[in-house]
């Protein structure tokens, strides 16, 4: 559960995160419905009157917070593709470095599968897309990894054959029995469910607090209040980025343990024959990076038009290069197949 108490202001918005139980048992996704999918793990709270405000300017101002700095010892964009080349233009290299290993793809779904738009449910991605998606994974264990809950990027995606890991990883599901090795794990857990009732009491709190505050723009107020209201939960923790507050649970769990129980789960722990590749736009997708950093294998993938600071070796610019990079990569496993033209990979 995702509890966002946004405000009507593109300059801030305040979370509070509730956490999902982890699930480790992987099973296949319920048939899609024509209906609109209930996301109870991501409810807004309009506290201003102003619903089309605060799924607007709010939450495209965090999405856009939630970016990863830019870089200030960058003068130039020269310099800093000298850091973090284009994947694309150094395909091949990255196809030497996966030679002979099992490719595991993992994805961030807003700014990197589909543009980031000031209304969060249009932010869907194109057909092509889609079809990118689809192709590689049949090639490829692939996983959407993203803050926004399972269930509602699932709805986006459309695609059975993926794993999912919603609300920055604490949710997780998979098909079952698909692409998982004979040492896999298929167990169950859960984990953060004792923070439920806790989340549920300082939502409420702040909820209230916060419709005697005018607008958003009253930030000294917004902070001093969510700080107050913390002090009496020392098992919660505020993160913040540029005028985005955040409570979470005080669990050691984000995108890139996501990433490393996602590889566990696919039989893929301790291996030197795995080549992880994650691709990904948001602050959040820091940790995944810096994981596999601290793993030394596969790499990690920044999408951004502009240097950044960042854990990731490469970079690609926009969603249209990233599905370009999806179709190399396809290609590259099946070369000769005759039927690349009818694909989203032409």
């Amino acid at each position: 559960m995702t509890k966002h108490a946004a405000y009507p202001s593109e300059d801030v918005v305040a979370v509070v995160a509730a956490p999902v139980p982890v699930s480790r048992h992987f099973t296949s996704f319920p048939p899609l419905k024509d209906a609109p999918l209930d996301c109870k793990k991501h409810v807004v709270v309009d506290l201003s009157a102003s619903r089309d405000a605060i799924m607007g300017g709010s939450w495209f101002e965090s999405m856009k917070a939630s970016s990863p700095r830019h870089a200030d010892d960058a003068e130039h964009h020269g310099d800093w593709m000298e850091k973090h080349p284009s994947a694309l233009a150094q395909f091949e290299a990255l196809l030497a470095a996966a030679k002979g290993k099992q490719i595991v793809l993992f994805l961030d779904y807003d700014g990197t599968l589909s543009p980031i738009v000031e209304d969060p449910d249009r932010a869907v991605m194109s057909e092509e897309m889609r079809e990118a998606v689809r192709r590689v994974a049949e090639h490829f264990p692939t996983a959407i990894v993203s803050g926004r809950c399972r269930d509602k990027v699932f709805n986006f995606v459309k695609l059975t054959e993926l794993y999912y890991a919603g609300s920055h990883g604490m949710d997780i599901q998979g098909p079952a029995n698909h692409h998982l090795q004979a040492n896999a794990e298929v167990v169950h857990y859960q984990a953060g469910t004792e923070f439920l009732p806790v989340i549920e009491e300082v939502f409420g709190t702040l909820t209230a607090k916060m419709e005697a505050i005018a607008g958003a723009k009253e930030w000294n107020a917004v902070n001093e209040e969510v700080r107050s209201v913390l002090k009496d939960y020392p098992n919660l923790k505020l993160t913040h980025g540029r005028k985005v507050l955040e409570i979470r649970p005080s669990i050691k769990w984000d995108k890139g343990k996501a990433l490393e129980f996602l590889l566990k789960s696919l039989g893929y722990a301790g291996r030197n024959d795995v080549f992880p590749i994650y691709i990904g736009d948001d602050r959040t997708d820091e940790d995944a990076f810096k994981m596999l950093r601290n793993m030394g294998q596969g790499i990690g993938i920044l999408v951004s038009r502009l240097p950044k600071e960042t854990a990731a070796s490469y970079s690609l610019s926009d969603p249209t290069e990233v599905k370009e990079f999806l179709c190399k990569l396809e290609k590259s496993a099946k070369e000769d197949a005759p039927d690349l033209a009818s694909s989203g990979c032409t």
